[in-house]
């Protein structure tokens, strides 16, 4: 098959769909690739490199939409692009789609089958290729939230981790799975106070174990959520529905109650976050204040470091795209449900149910649709 990587061209978005290595493992299974110049520059990836592996390197993004039959990104198309998506033709990357109501209607007009990176899951129903980001995300959320709490970022000018004699800053997440997870351990290594919320007693044991004393968990029904983020100096929203929109757990009454120069993280802004008062954000201009309170909602934070993300990425991803290009489409997600799971529109159709109940489609059965 022929396999397209475009250039991102989302703001601040320096990652690439497919890594050299990757490339080279996909030409030597007999598939062409076609990767656009200078694509993966700014994540350390160079043309030579592509070269070598065994890519073609064309100039305009264009071109590689026209002659692939996969096209492979990583954060989801923009206007032009979906413009120039063709009917039938595969596109693999994060999709993002409750919190997008205008790129599901464009994915739909295309006739393209669009399988979503975050909606692919594993035999414990676990999100493998949402993963690796949502490690880069947690952990990259206390530096940034550490970074806006100092006073010229407008937040209280403390010190997270505290200092000799002077109690540590206190870490509220909302969300004990990867991104929780990832901003706990970086919390914890600043020793910052943290708390965990999660609805799962049984999540909650297993970060007991993992953090010890480290951690304070809350049952998230047991919790008086407003008083705890009052007492808070970091909130980091990191809760998901998988392939629907975030549930909004901090209202904009609640954010009253919080500290003058408190911030909040809001991971889950890529599904429209889980505060009332979020909105997309991007690297080159990550705040806002509302109510006293500092917002950071980048949408694609892991875009900031694009090396470390790209290379993370392609580990989860290489082996679901080597089988959708030796199989094709029907073949290779009719043998795994988990890559089925992936699919959410196909050919004019929408195939995840999270994403059609949001926007009033009908939803069809990918099993049904594909066979």
């Amino acid at each position: 098959m022929k396999i397209g990587v475009p250039k991102e061209i989302k703001p601040q978005e320096n990652r690439i769909g497919l890594t050299p290595e990757s490339v080279k493992v996909l030409v030597a299974n007999g598939h062409e690739v076609l990767v656009e110049n200078n694509g993966g520059y700014e994540a350390g990836f160079y043309n030579d490199q592509y070269k070598n592996a065994g890519a073609k390197i064309l100039d305009k993004a264009e071109d590689i939409f026209k002659d692939s039959e996969i096209i492979v990104k990583v954060k989801e198309p923009l206007s032009n692009e979906v413009k120039m998506i063709r009917q039938n033709q595969i596109v693999f990357t994060y999709l993002h789609l409750a919190a997008a109501k205008e790129l599901t209607k464009g994915l739909l007009d295309s006739k393209s089958i669009c399988i979503a990176y975050e909606t692919v899951t594993d035999n414990n129903g676990r999100l493998p290729l949402l993963a690796p980001m949502s490690a880069v995300a947690g952990r990259m959320s206390v530096q940034a939230g550490a970074h806006c709490l100092e006073k010229n970022q407008k937040g209280r000018g403390l010190l997270l981790g505290g200092a000799p004699g002077v109690e540590p800053g206190n870490v509220v997440i909302l969300g004990g799975g990867v991104v929780g997870e990832n901003a706990a351990i970086i919390a914890t290594g600043m020793k910052a106070k943290v708390n965990i919320v999660d609805k799962s007693e049984s999540r909650l044991k297993q970060l007991s174990e993992m953090f010890g004393d480290k951690i304070i968990p809350n049952l998230s029904e047991k919790t008086d959520l407003e008083k705890l983020i009052s007492e808070c100096d970091l909130l980091v929203g990191g809760v998901l529905i998988p392939g629907a929109e975030a549930p909004k757990l901090i209202t904009k009454k609640m954010l009253k109650k919080m500290k003058r120069g408190s911030v909040i993280v809001d991971v889950a802004i890529d599904q429209g976050g889980c505060v009332e008062t979020s909105k997309p954000t991007t690297h080159a201009e990550p705040t806002y204040i509302v109510d006293d309170v500092v917002h950071y909602c980048v949408a694609n934070m892991p875009g900031g470091v694009p090396r470390t993300s790209t290379l993370a990425l392609n580990k989860a991803t290489l082996p679901f795209l080597s089988k959708l290009a030796k199989l094709g489409c029907k073949e290779a997600l009719i043998n795994d449900p988990n890559f089925m799971a992936g699919l959410n529109i196909y050919k004019g159709n929408v195939t995840y149910k999270a994403v059609a109940d949001v926007f009033g489609h009908e939803y069809i059965s990918p099993n049904k649709i594909i066979s």
